[in-house]
């Protein structure tokens, strides 16, 4: 792997390399994963933690499987030659731009969802768990975004058009999917307003930049979120 290209590549999930991304967020997913046994708090969009606990059964399965998942990590990291992926020069300058987004995200969209179109705003109404970033990227920038971008333009469909399309679905769905279920909030405007401007500056900082940076952008205002 190149380094300095490492998040240069274009494809179907945007300008960053998937696989360097999917490095960079590991910590975090592992973190998260065990964290989860000692907090109890578990992200809305992570039914994959649910369904493997409630599949293994015991704390001591689960992380033994953990284990096993990150000892199978790091071969396959080994085997694709990407621990260049975790060096500094990479992982710094991704982090460090994350910040900058989540430091200037609380702002803007206060600006916009309470000064703009007058509906008021509580930060404390945003997610602020770590597995937030972790998943709800996951789900609805990797999995949502870029899979009706995919869809879109295997179909022959305009590539700008694919993208706005995509934009749109995947930051309504984000917004609604924090207020359905037995664990959904109670609806509200501004809070779901807020969630859907959100999900389209992710969807941008994905596009344009790369998965890790939406990630550690998420992840980083959630804890600005939590600590405020």
């Amino acid at each position: 792997m190149r380094p300095a290209r490492a998040f240069r590549r274009p494809g179907w999930w945007g300008h960053g390399d998937l696989a360097s991304s999917l490095v960079l967020i590991a910590p975090l997913v592992f973190a998260y994963e065990l964290g989860v046994m000692f907090t109890g708090h578990i992200n809305g969009a992570d039914l994959v933690t649910r369904g493997v606990y409630a599949m293994v059964g015991s704390r001591t399965a689960y992380v033994l499987l953990y284990a096993a998942i990150a000892a199978g990590f790091v071969l396959w990291i080994r085997h694709t030659h990407r621990w260049g992926s975790l060096r500094i020069e990479i992982a710094a300058p991704v982090i460090v731009e994350a910040a900058v987004y989540a430091l200037t995200l609380g702002a803007v969209l206060a600006l916009i969802v309470d000064r703009l179109l007058g509906l008021g705003l509580e930060l404390g109404d945003v997610v602020s768990a770590l597995g937030a970033g972790v998943h709800e990227e996951l789900v609805f920038r990797l999995g949502l975004f870029a899979g009706v971008v995919c869809v879109l333009l295997r179909a022959g469909g305009e590539r700008r058009a694919a993208i706005a399309i995509a934009i749109a679905l995947s930051s309504l769905a984000f917004a609604a999917a924090h207020h359905v279920g037995p664990r959904g909030e109670p609806w509200s405007t501004h809070a779901f307003a807020f969630r859907a401007f959100a999900g389209v500056v992710f969807c941008v900082v994905f596009w344009f930049r790369s998965l890790a940076h939406a990630v550690y952008a998420h992840v980083i205002y959630d804890v600005i979120a939590a600590a405020a």
